[in-house]
C-alpha cells in the first residue's frame, strides 16, 4: 500500500476518455490512501495520463513528461508514472529515450498503475469515481477500443478493439453519477453506435439510451461520436420520444469526396452520407448535427477540397471541428506519404473554420429574442455562463445571462437571447419557463 498520506498529482491529456480513466485511477488511489495534490511541485508521484492520437498531442505529452522529469532532477517529485495512448503506442521508444520514467504503462490499465505506486486496485470500486468535470454533468464511456478500419486512425493500435461495457455495468455507474448530483450524462466511446455488438450480436445503443431515461436526477443525454456507417436509425425515434436525450448529434464524417473517402476506407459514399444526413434533418428537424473533419489528407486535390467546402455550406452543421491530416506510422494511410504541404493544411483548415463562423452566426443571430433553457456551468463575475441543450461543454457555443440572480452553476436558467456572436450568445432572465426536456423557443432555426 501506499504510503500513508503519499502525495500523487495526476495531470490528464487528450480526450474525454483519458479524463473518465483519470477519474477512475484518482477513486482508487483515494481508496488506497493516497493524498491527490493539484500542483506536481507538491507531490511525490506524478502520473501522466497520455494522448498520441495526432502530432500536436504527442508533442504536449512529451513536452509534459519533460517538465515532469525537469521537477524529479530538482527533487520535487520523486516518482514518475506514464500511462496511456502515447506510452501504449511508443513504450519502447520512450524508454530509451527518456530513462527518468519510473514505469510505462499502457492504456486500458489502471490496475497496473495503481499497482506501480504501492496500491491494491479495489475490484468492489468497479465504476466509482472522483469527478473531475463540474459535478453536474460527467461523461459516461460506454465502451472502449474500436474495430473501424479508418486509414488515418491510430486509435485501434493504441485502444485495442471494441470492447461493449455490458449494459447493467453502464446503468449502474449512471445511477452513482446520479447520487452525486450529476445532472448531464455525455455519452461517449470510440464508436457509440457500434455499442452491443461483441456482447449481444447486434447494435444496443438504442436499449442503452432506454435504461439512462429511466434514471431520476439526470435530467439531460448527450450523444458524442456516432460514427455515420452503419448508424442505427432506431436511435432517431428517441430523439423524439425520450425527453432526456439532448437533441444533438456528434456524427464525425471526416470528409465527403468519393475518392477520399474510399481511400480513408470509411465504408460510405458521399451519397449514402449525404442521404443519411438529410434523413436525420427531416425525422429530427430541431436536431443540432456537430462533426470533424479532416483537411491535407493524402488524396485530397484542390478538388476534393472544394467539393468539401460546398458540401459545409449545403449542410450548414450547426457545429463543425476540423483537424489537418497528421501522418502517423502505422496506419494503413501512412504508405501515401504526407503530399499537402503544412502551409496548404493550414489554409485549407482556416478555409473551413471561416465558412463556419459564417454559418454559426447566421443561426446565432436567428436565436436573437427567442427564449431558452441552459445548464449553467460556471459563474464569472456578474454573469454566468451556460449552454443550451444544442452545446456539449468546452466544445460548442456558450450562452453568458447577464445580471443572472437566481442562477447557480448546475442549475437550469430560463432566459431570452437578447444579442449574438459568431460562437456566443448573450441573454437575460426570462420569465418564460421550459422544462428541462422541453426544445425552448421552437428549436434552433
Amino acid at each position: 500500500m501506499p504510503q500513508s498520506g503519499a502525495k500523487i498529482r495526476i495531470l490528464t491529456l487528450g480526450c474525454s476518455k483519458n479524463t473518465v480513466d483519470s477519474e477512475i485511477l484518482m477513486r482508487q488511489l483515494a481508496a488506497n490512501g493516497c493524498e491527490l495534490s493539484p500542483d506536481s511541485r507538491d507531490a511525490e508521484i506524478a502520473v501522466i495520463n497520455t494522448c498520441g492520437f495526432i502530432e500536436a498531442a504527442k508533442k504536449e505529452s512529451i513536452d509534459t513528461i519533460l517538465h515532469a522529469v525537469k521537477l524529479k532532477e530538482e527533487g520535487r517529485i520523486g516518482k514518475i508514472v506514464v500511462m496511456g495512448c502515447l506510452s501504449e503506442r511508443y513504450a519502447r521508444e520512450l524508454k530509451a529515450g527518456i530513462p527518468e520514467i519510473d514505469a510505462w504503462i499502457g492504456a486500458n490499465k489502471v490496475d497496473a498503475v495503481v499497482s506501480e505506486v504501492g496500491g491494491d486496485y479495489k475490484y468492489e470500486l468497479l465504476g466509482e469515481r472522483l469527478l473531475t468535470t463540474p459535478p453536474h454533468y460527467a461523461y459516461l464511456k460506454i465502451s472502449e477500443g474500436c474495430d473501424r478500419p479508418c486509414s488515418f486512425c491510430s486509435i485501434p493500435l493504441m485502444r485495442g478493439p471494441h470492447i461493449s461495457k455490458p449494459l447493467d455495468r453502464i446503468t449502474l455507474e449512471a445511477r452513482r453519477l446520479a447520487s452525486l448530483g450529476v445532472r448531464e450524462l455525455i455519452l461517449i466511446a470510440q464508436d457509440s453506435t457500434y455499442y452491443g455488438l461483441d456482447l449481444y450480436g447486434r447494435r444496443m445503443l438504442g436499449r442503452v439510451l432506454d435504461e439512462l431515461e429511466t434514471i431520476d436526477g439526470i435530467d439531460w443525454i448527450r450523444l458524442m461520436y456516432a460514427f455515420p456507417t452503419g448508424f442505427p436509425v432506431d436511435v432517431l425515434e428517441r430523439f423524439t420520444t425520450d425527453s432526456k436525450l439532448c437533441p444533438y448529434l456528434d456524427l464525425p464524417v471526416q470528409h465527403v469526396s468519393d475518392r477520399v473517402l474510399s481511400s480513408m476506407k470509411r465504408n460510405i459514399s458521399s451519397r449514402a452520407l449525404r442521404d443519411l444526413i438529410l434523413t436525420f434533418r427531416r425525422k429530427v428537424p430541431h436536431l443540432a448535427l456537430r462533426t470533424t473533419l479532416i483537411v491535407g489528407y493524402p488524396t485530397e486535390g484542390e478538388e476534393e477540397f472544394a467539393e468539401l467546402m460546398d458540401f459545409i455550406r449545403e449542410v450548414k452543421f450547426e457545429r463543425l471541428g476540423v483537424f489537418t491530416y497528421s501522418h502517423e506510422e502505422g496506419t494503413s494511410a501512412y504508405p501515401l506519404g504526407d503530399p499537402v504541404p503544412s502551409a496548404v493544411k493550414e489554409q485549407r483548415r482556416d478555409a473551413v473554420m471561416e465558412a463556419q463562423r459564417e454559418i454559426s452566426r447566421q443561426r446565432n443571430d436567428a436565436l436573437v429574442g427567442s427564449h431558452q433553457l441552459v445548464l449553467i456551468d460556471e459563474i464569472a463575475g456578474d454573469s454566468a455562463i451556460g449552454r443550451t441543450r444544442w452545446d456539449a461543454p468546452e466544445i460548442d457555443n456558450e450562452v453568458i445571462v447577464q445580471s443572472p440572480h437566481a442562477c447557480t452553476v448546475g442549475s437550469f436558467c430560463h432566459v431570452e437571447i437578447v444579442d449574438a456572436e459568431d460562437y456566443d450568445l448573450f441573454a437575460a432572465p426570462s420569465a418564460v419557463r421550459q422544462p428541462p426536456g422541453a426544445a425552448a423557443g421552437g428549436g434552433l432555426p
